[in-house]
């Protein structure tokens, strides 16, 4: 009789433990839609239409995880991601009008996206001399806004850890949004246009 017990007790003990574990997960998915409706008001383009696909469902192995889910109800921390507070309406506002400055620049060549989702002039010769200056300021103060505005979403969700990650989801959506001609860094450190 023992010998059931045992098990049995260690059975109820796990499953008391899974009833009240909470998941804090960086929100990828969340991440990502804010970060395009934030790049697409910055380059000024309509929002595509919303998918009503699950990202779940495409994931090896969700199907036993959705017999465990029946079972044993997760609770799930961070589920979403917040973007509206005045520090991050008040860096997008910034950014959106430089972006109309910096679009021709974008559209010619001379100003490129790096790796890590700054920007870059990468053809001097493709700004005119008295408008260097100029386009050099517009990318640092550009750099300077897009590193501010992920510190500022990683405190607005109470996670100062999710900086990098916020960083790396931008860096990829920025190119993932750019418009077809313009230029970006691949991974290997080679400018490509899209």
């Amino acid at each position: 009789m023992t010998t059931i017990r045992l098990p049995l007790a260690m059975l109820l003990i796990v499953f008391a433990a899974a009833c009240v574990t909470i998941n804090v997960y960086f929100p990828a998915e969340a991440a990502e839609k804010a970060a395009d409706r934030i790049i697409r008001d910055v380059y000024g383009e309509e929002p595509a239409e919303p998918q009503s696909f699950n990202g779940l469902q495409r994931m090896p192995g969700y199907q036993g995880h959705a017999l465990l889910d029946w079972l044993i109800a997760p609770a799930h921390a961070g589920a979403d991601i917040s973007v509206d507070t005045p520090a991050i309406r008040q860096l997008k506002a910034g950014m959106e009008k430089r972006h109309k400055k910096l679009a021709p620049y974008y559209d010619s060549g001379a100003v490129g996206i790096t790796q890590d989702g700054q920007l870059e002039i990468r053809d001097q010769k493709l700004v005119p001399l008295k408008e260097r200056k100029a386009v050099k300021q517009l990318v640092s103060k550009e750099n300077r806004d897009r590193v501010a505005l992920y510190r500022e979403i990683a405190k607005a969700n109470e996670h100062p850890e999710w900086e990098a990650e916020i960083r790396g989801i931008f860096a990829r959506r920025w190119v993932d949004n750019a418009r077809s001609g313009w230029w970006y860094m691949n991974k290997s450190g080679n400018w490509k246009q899209k």
